[in-house]
């Protein structure tokens, strides 16, 4: 991979925001390879295919590329949220991947990838309606929400201007990839809690520290009236899962 980029495919456009997408997409078209198998090359989609911009020739993987130059932090600006959501539920989300890169020196300075089983959906923020008075009046976007997603499940392909190697990017979606066995309905839940481990800062917790957080969990999963239970059941599903490994009674470490 190379994290220059071809600003010679900028000629001839004068707007900003054109210019930054043909040399962006160009960019991609030449560089980006697919994080889920070998292949070492993605695949533009045809012009306004909705939500998806490359997909994998090989293992079918597709990929949604949103660029900015500058970091994604907080939150991500998506589209309809309704969509989103029952993308998420019926498993055909694309992966997504966040290219943020230098307007002045053209260079990536951040790629990251979050596989699309690896969304809860509480990442999903529901935007406030448009306006009457806008073109699409009515209608609701959604943000996706960056620090709702476990770190796990958030994968540098660059970081602060260092390629990571392809080897390990894929050698993260494939532990990864157990995830992909639980139903969308309950994965959400699985991924929250997983998140809230994460929030502890400590590589060794318990049951009662993880309670400490219930409230967390209510507010992310107000229709559970019964959330300890759940938090239990979901601390094993994790430890079957191989992201935490069971220490002792109510005791666990990130694995």
């Amino acid at each position: 991979m190379n994290i220059a980029m071809p600003t010679n495919l900028a000629v001839g456009y004068k707007s900003p925001s054109q210019r930054a997408r043909v040399v962006t997409e160009g960019w991609a078209t030449e560089e980006l390879y697919c994080p889920a198998c070998s292949q070492d090359r993605l695949t533009p989609t045809p012009p306004n295919t909705r939500a998806v911009d490359f997909e994998c020739r090989r293992c079918l993987q597709l990929y949604q590329l949103k660029g900015k130059s500058s970091a994604f932090t907080g939150k991500v600006i998506d589209g309809a949220y309704k969509t989103m959501m029952a993308a998420l539920m019926s498993d055909t989300a694309p992966n997504l991947l966040l290219l943020h890169y230098s307007v002045t020196a053209w260079t990536v300075a951040n790629l990251l990838l979050v596989p699309a089983f690896a969304f809860p959906p509480s990442a999903i923020e529901r935007r406030k309606p448009l306006a009457e008075t806008a073109r699409r009046a009515g209608w609701v976007g959604c943000f996706i929400v960056l620090p709702r997603i476990p770190p796990e499940a958030r994968i540098n392909l660059v970081l602060d201007g260092q390629i990571m190697p392809p080897s390990s990017v894929r050698a993260q979606y494939q532990r990864l990839l157990p995830l992909k066995q639980i139903a969308a309905q309950e994965r959400g839940w699985t991924l929250d809690v997983l998140n809230v481990a994460r929030s502890l800062n400590r590589l060794e917790f318990t049951n009662e520290d993880m309670y400490a957080h219930s409230e967390v969990l209510e507010r992310l999963h107000p229709e559970n009236r019964h959330v300890t239970d759940k938090i239990r059941q979901q601390l094993q599903v994790l430890r079957d899962t191989g992201f935490l490994t069971h220490v002792g009674r109510g005791r666990w470490s990130l694995a």
